[in-house]
């Protein structure tokens, strides 16, 4: 029976996968599943991310062109362990996730990057919306210490 438990394991993870990639909307590329924090990523010292596009507080048209910065590291397209090097998510009317140990889920307030894209065109319906940026290592995982930018408020006419 021994023999059986690699085989069961790799069921299980086959289907925790399976099911997280159904719940993700069309077109979102999910994140690793994960039952227990990853080990976390350090992050380089004064390294940052901030939103370049739009500014805080901008009233703005759909599609909304958001154009990201980073500083003091480098862009990589998700699954690609580079040295210093991440992807963005971009968080859309929601708050950092509380278990920044475990991949940021993708759904339709957290947006995944995992291309390496450093702008992205966004569609967001008529009122006040807040964005904010958090970079994440190979595995969709925040760095230790969390890299995001400053949240701002947008209004979308």
């Amino acid at each position: 029976m021994p023999r059986l438990l690699p085989f069961a394991v790799l069921l299980a993870g086959a289907s925790m996968f399976l099911s997280a990639a159904a719940q993700a909307p069309a077109g979102a590329t999910p994140a690793p599943a994960a039952s227990a924090a990853l080990a976390r990523t350090p992050a380089p010292p004064g390294a940052k991310a901030r939103i370049i596009s739009p500014a805080n507080g901008a009233t703005v048209k759909s599609p909304v062109l958001v154009v990201f910065g980073l500083s003091g590291m480098g862009i990589a397209p998700a699954g690609t362990k580079a040295e210093n090097t991440g992807h963005h998510h971009l968080l859309i009317d929601t708050d950092m996730p509380k278990d920044t140990g475990l991949p940021l889920p993708a759904n339709d307030h957290i947006r995944h990057f995992g291309k390496g894209q450093t702008e992205a065109s966004i569609e967001l319906p008529p009122g006040k919306h807040t964005l904010q940026l958090v970079l994440g290592d190979y595995e969709h995982v925040p760095f230790d210490p969390v890299i995001a930018s400053k949240k701002i408020t947008i209004t979308v006419k």
